[in-house]
């Protein structure tokens, strides 16, 4: 080929390759934070009567914002289907997903996003009515299925019933609360989705108590905040937030004592909330940075337990979501 073409193809690539996002200076500029949630799964992310959200992945936003401007109310909640929270993201509509989204390759490597961590460890599971006289899912040959479209569950229970020779019917929904509404109405025998959101929708049910979570899990979903590709210092800002407060709880480091442990704790509980060592600065925030995420926020004990355990309506007990020297697999790596 040409001299001249070739250069003249280089010259377009170059000035055709996107230019390198800098989402950190936008959201300061802009002093707020958007964050994408879903429209309403109780633990999760849920907006109340007065139009305050909580939950899990909302703590994730509120962790960010307290990191990266000093102050976890600067967020600006985006409500987002399965099916729009992928595009809302690609768009630059929302700064972060946080948005129950399960961690899988194809979502990792053809989306043009990155997962920045896991916040729960979930599985597939089934919802049932008590009358349907039903004890394990392999009942339920033949079945209608409620089911939220754009999720990986669809794939989940398509695999599930072909490795043991079942069939079932699907009705689809594009909202998490529609599928309650479905299984609630006749509409569909089972709910299927992750076992956290099985047991979110049955608190919201006219008759909680009516309905069973089946024993089997046939997946595995981890759940965690997503962002943009080609923004490695966002992508590490909103990964190493998630790990400060995986390691706030393995540190001892809540939002009671962070202030004290700063000034007297030990040397790892100093360096993780600033005043030893230099991890704010190399991700471009302030010194107190995680002590801002875990004064304001919490440490993942405590967020966990607020929102979808002990302390809440949920009741859901840690297990795999316990620390990793606690018979669980939550793990932070270390923060030196």
């Amino acid at each position: 080929m040409h001299k001249s073409i070739l250069f003249g193809l280089a010259t377009v690539a170059l000035f055709s390759a996107p230019v390198q996002a800098d989402t950190l200076e936008d959201v300061k500029k802009a002093g707020m934070l958007k964050c994408g949630v879903s429209t309403g799964l109780a633990g999760f992310s849920q907006k109340d009567e007065k139009g305050s959200w909580s939950g899990l992945d909302v703590d994730v936003c509120r962790g960010v914002a307290a990191a990266v401007l000093g102050d976890a109310s600067k967020v600006t909640y985006k409500p987002l289907t399965a099916k729009e929270r992928f595009t809302a993201l690609q768009s630059g509509e929302i700064d972060i997903l946080s948005r129950n989204t399960t961690w899988t390759h194809t979502r990792d490597t053809s989306l043009g996003l990155n997962f920045a961590g896991t916040i729960y460890y979930d599985g597939t599971g089934f919802m049932v009515s008590k009358k349907l006289g039903v004890k394990s899912a392999l009942e339920l040959d033949g079945a209608a299925a409620c089911i939220q479209a754009g999720t990986s569950t669809e794939l989940a229970i398509a695999d599930y019933f072909r490795e043991n020779n079942m069939k079932y019917k699907v009705v689809t929904f594009d909202t998490s609360d529609q599928t309650r509404t479905g299984l609630e109405s006749g509409r569909c025998d089972f709910l299927v989705s992750d076992q956290s959101q099985l047991y979110a929708l049955r608190i919201g049910l006219k008759d909680p108590a009516g309905a069973i979570v089946l024993p089997e899990v046939i997946s595995k979903e981890p759940l965690g905040p997503v962002v943009r590709q080609g923004d490695d210092k966002w992508f590490n800002i909103t990964k190493w937030v998630v790990n400060a407060s995986i390691e706030g709880e393995f540190q001892g480091v809540t939002s009671e004592n962070a202030d004290e442990l700063a000034k007297s704790g030990k040397p790892g509980q100093k360096r993780l909330l600033g005043t030893e060592g230099d991890l704010g600065e190399k991700l471009g925030l302030s010194k107190d940075w995680a002590l801002n995420v875990i004064k304001q926020v919490g440490n993942y004990s405590e967020s966990f337990e607020r929102n979808v355990g002990q302390d809440s309506p949920l009741k859901i007990k840690r297990g795999l979501n316990a620390q990793w020297n606690n018979g669980g697999i939550l793990y932070s790596p270390a923060m030196r």
